[in-house]
């Protein structure tokens, strides 16, 4: 759907899809926090934290209603950030398990962590804006 000018409409999504999706950014939130707190890496808690799980299966579960709104963006920009921590922690496991690697993995961690970090409140500061994420 377009407008006269050729710009695409975005559908206006419902306050309960909004409310869903801050919900499950302070899941990733509160996923990621515990590995601040604990003696986890962030990019760890946040994957196997069972928040940041159940917010993605919410991603995928919901994907459907909020086609062609502004909240479509930012389940794409929450689904990616889960599966390209995932990709990067498969590299982290690769890298330790080579002697010289280890150090590598140890500074890939911390990194992957913090953009991690940088993902949540970038999307949630974004959402709370009432706008789309990049592509």
């Amino acid at each position: 759907m377009t407008d006269y000018e050729g710009q695409p409409v975005m559908a206006v999504p419902s306050e309960g899809l909004v409310t869903l999706t801050h919900v499950m950014y302070g899941m990733h939130a509160f996923s990621a926090l515990m590995g601040i707190l604990g003696p986890a890496f962030i990019v760890t808690a946040f994957l196997t934290g069972w928040p940041s799980i159940i917010a993605v299966i919410i991603n995928y579960v919901k994907r459907s209603e909020v086609r062609h709104t502004y909240l479509d963006s930012h389940f794409r920009w929450q689904i990616r950030t889960f599966w390209f921590a995932v990709l990067w922690v498969v590299v982290m496991g690769l890298l330790i398990m080579t002697f010289l690697g280890i150090p590598l993995a140890i500074v890939l961690g911390v990194v992957i962590g913090i953009w991690v970090l940088y993902r949540i409140i970038r999307g949630w500061i974004t959402l709370l804006d009432r706008k789309a994420m990049p592509i």
